[in-house]
């Protein structure tokens, strides 16, 4: 699972429970290097997936020209290259980040949710052409990647169930 917004928050959950590793780290997916000569993260890592997607990091990638996500799609649908190339970049970055954890975990899906997703076909379906580019798919099965039932309030939601599974539990 992935939000995608201000940042990109992730979870892997295993036979439905979330998996946390040795650490607590597991699941941090928006830190992932993606582009190793990008800027550092918060956490440090080189062009991380959140770097290359998040909104936080809007106005640098479009040179100033868009302050947000939203501002950048509404030029892209109506037809804006520059917006286009910055727009499409962004996604095939989020497309080597999952062709990258689908090659590493195998899930049967990934759920993406946050704010970022509420672009729709803008989103999900250059995400699937580039997912087909870079997914290895042996025997031609590929991961499956659906939006988040609660969308932009995923994140939120699923946290608040894990705080007070653990509160139940503890």
């Amino acid at each position: 699972m992935l939000t995608l917004g201000t940042g990109v928050g992730g979870a892997i959950l295993i036979d439905g429970k979330p998996y946390q590793g040795a650490f607590s780290k597991a699941g941090h997916i928006g830190h992932m290097a993606i582009n190793d000569g990008g800027d550092p993260d918060v956490t440090g890592m080189p062009g991380s997936l959140e770097e290359c997607i998040g909104n936080c990091t809007i106005e640098k990638r479009s040179r100033g020209k868009f302050t947000s996500t939203h501002a950048l799609l509404d030029a892209f649908r109506v037809g804006d290259n520059f917006a286009k190339e910055v727009w499409l970049k962004s996604v095939r970055h989020l497309a080597i980040g999952l062709a990258s954890v689908s090659n590493i975990l195998s899930p049967e899906v990934i759920v993406l949710g946050g704010g970022i997703t509420q672009a729709g076909d803008d989103l999900f379906q250059p995400l699937g052409e580039f997912m087909d580019q870079y997914e290895w798919q042996p025997g031609g099965n590929k991961t499956t990647i659906v939006k988040a039932a609660y969308g932009d309030m995923a994140g939120a939601i699923g946290a608040a169930c894990f705080a007070m599974s653990k509160e139940i539990n503890d």
